[in-house]
């Protein structure tokens, strides 16, 4: 998105050289009509008529600049090479009047039968050829007409950019599922509190057994903005069924059906400043500031609340360091936010003490090139979440859902699906034994959930890619994950879910599963093809696995399609991609995800994609 200052001067020196080209290039007469199409970087093999794009295009073939900087460079060089042209052009003219003039003063001054020749000195015109080229500049810039047909200067500054994805998507849930496979803890914590003592064979559950299918559809839309000093902004609006932070898709039938008409977000909004090459801030909502090689810990979409830093810096030739670090909101409390202690006429509400969540991330990491055709880069980040963990709270009465407990804003109000969790309410038993008294012997315990353990993932992404094939690429990419806060023996006296099956003795006796959840993760993709697929036949395919224990990261922050989301998975993945024309292809994946820890379960899942860009 930003041009740093190595990379301003490269273009400026590369432009500079192609304008002088397209200046030393025979000129095109008055009178002829201007091309259709300006000619534009070309990956084909034909060579151009023309001196400069034949230039910029072996410059992009040998890898000093991309597709997109040579574009940019053959405009630039147009852009001064017109204003040059239009320079030279005028001041010939004002030479000339210059001279007819003087020759009729001279003619006038001097009595008749005088004979005088007007003569220019080179000097003169080019003190004039200068001063029309500056003239012609300024008033290029200030109107926009460098190059005909361009925008105004500030259109000249924003870029526009968007894509679509239509999607079929088939799951697929083999015989021998059990349907009380897990909680959906997010429905639970996002509505009415859960009868964990009443009715604790109704808790809302995930289907695991009945096959589903779906058409989707994903669409965005955005622009950046340059505005001018190292200052930009961007925005961009999105389609989803939901303000689910980890999916814009947006199920056609759904919210609502009957051909009802769909929701837009707002996915991305920031102010970004880079004062050099080296350093760059961001504000706002903005794409995940950290080098990630999967979407193991985070979704690719996923889009990062808060404030960045991003430092780099050239150590030596071809090997680059880089630090990242940022401070996110997850959860902020809202500034009405009370509880009502009982169904007494004396209890009065109170507001509720602030409880907001964060995240704290740091990363640090280099880049190198080496052996002429291998890149290589590698990054360690840590990440520390505040105040997500669950917390008992204080005696309850948890007899009536409509009464609030002082720790329910711990709860996550959004989830996937493989974290561990625990009760949040203590329930107290006095108030318990007199609800039973006044009603029969009826007894109620209403609850919400919340993450039995802390989250300080420590996690290294690498990636290593070959071009010795260009323009197909090799690419190896790998991540590993330990949350350094789990403790295994603290998790099991609370959790709920991820346990074995229940064991019963021969005297009858039936104990409750022991706790089989974890705390490591680790992911693993081939990618061989075309690195972007831009062109008809560019094409793209990948391979790999993915093991990601219950509470190795949070589960809403991960990738929603592998398994259905979250984490508690292991399987592999294949999928392939075909270019069907420039900007637009299409793409088939399949995806096995079996769990890890608690009743089995396992899902197969049928992606297939055409996708557009511009």
């Amino acid at each position: 998105m930003f041009q740093t200052k190595h990379e301003s001067a490269r273009r400026s020196m590369l432009a500079m050289t192609i304008g002088a080209i397209c200046v030393a290039a025979p000129a095109v007469a008055q009178d002829a009509k201007p091309a259709a199409k300006r000619p534009t970087v070309s990956t084909e093999k034909a060579m151009s008529p023309n001196a400069m794009v034949n230039l910029v295009n072996r410059l992009v073939k040998r890898g000093v600049f991309t597709e997109e900087e040579g574009e940019l460079l053959i405009k630039q060089a147009q852009d001064e090479s017109y204003v040059v042209q239009e320079a030279a052009r005028g001041a010939s003219a004002r030479a000339e009047e210059a001279a007819k003039t003087a020759a009729a003063a001279a003619a006038a001054a001097s009595p008749p039968g005088t004979k005088r020749v007007s003569h220019v000195p080179e000097v003169v015109k080019r003190q004039l050829r200068e001063e029309l080229r500056q003239e012609v500049f300024a008033k290029a810039k200030a109107e926009g007409w460098a190059s005909p047909g361009t925008y105004p200067e500030w259109a000249s500054r924003m870029r526009f950019y968007g894509d679509m994805r239509v999607r079929y998507e088939n799951q697929f849930f083999p015989k021998g599922n059990l349907q009380d496979y897990a909680y959906d803890f997010n429905s639970i914590n996002t509505g009415n509190p859960y009868d964990y003592g009443w009715s604790e064979a109704w808790y809302p559950t995930y289907n695991v057994t009945e096959d589903r299918n779906r058409l989707r559809l994903r669409a965005r839309l955005g622009f950046d903005a340059d505005l001018t000093n190292g200052f930009t902004a961007g925005m961009r609006i999105a389609t989803g069924d939901s303000s689910a932070p980890v999916s814009t898709n947006q199920t056609l039938g759904g919210s609502g059906s009957n051909f009802s008409k769909y929701s837009l977000w707002l996915d991305r909004a920031f102010i970004q400043y880079q004062p050099a090459y080296e350093y760059m801030g961001v504000i706002g909502r903005f794409d995940n500031p950290f080098f990630t090689a999967g979407d193991m810990v985070w979704n690719r979409d996923i889009g990062f609340d808060g404030g960045a830093i991003k430092f780099k810096r050239d150590l030596v030739p071809d090997f680059t360091g880089f630090l990242n670090a940022g401070v996110f909101p997850i959860y902020n409390t809202s500034l009405n936010a009370g509880i009502n202690l009982g169904s007494q006429a004396d209890d009065e509400p109170y507001k509720y003490k602030s409880h907001d969540k964060w995240l704290q991330g740091a990363q640090v990491g280099f880049s190198t090139r080496f052996a002429e055709f291998w890149d290589f880069t590698v990054g360690g980040a840590f990440y520390n979440f505040t105040g997500v963990k669950g917390r008992l709270s204080s005696l309850c009465d948890t007899t009536q859902s409509s009464i609030a407990c002082d720790t329910d804003l711990y709860r996550p109000l959004f989830a996937q699906k493989g974290n561990t969790y625990m009760l949040l309410r203590s329930q107290d038993l006095a108030a318990l034994a007199q609800y039973q008294l006044d009603n029969s012997g009826a007894g109620h315990n209403y609850q919400y959930f919340g993450l039995a353990t802390e989250f300080r993932p420590l996690v290294v992404s690498a990636r290593l890619q070959n071009k010795i094939f260009a323009p197909i690429w090799i690419t190896l990419e790998g991540e590993f994950v330990k949350n350094m806060a789990f403790d295994k023996a603290e998790v099991a006296a609370l959790a709920v879910n991820n346990r074995g099956p229940n064991i019963t003795y021969s005297d009858g006796t039936t104990v409750e599963g022991g706790y089989e959840g974890g705390d490591t993760g680790y992911y693993g993709r081939l990618t061989v093809g075309h690195p972007a697929l831009k062109q008809l036949w560019d094409w793209q395919a990948h391979v790999g696995y993915k093991y990601v224990e219950s509470d190795a990261t949070v589960d809403a922050f991960t990738d929603s399609d592998f398994g259905l989301g979250g984490t508690n998975l292991k399987g592999y993945f294949v999928g392939a991609s075909l270019g069907l024309s420039p900007n637009v292809w299409a793409t088939v994946r399949w995806m096995s995800a079996n769990v890890i820890a608690g009743p089995a379960a396992s899902v197969d899942i049928l992606q297939v994609d055409l996708n557009a860009k511009f």
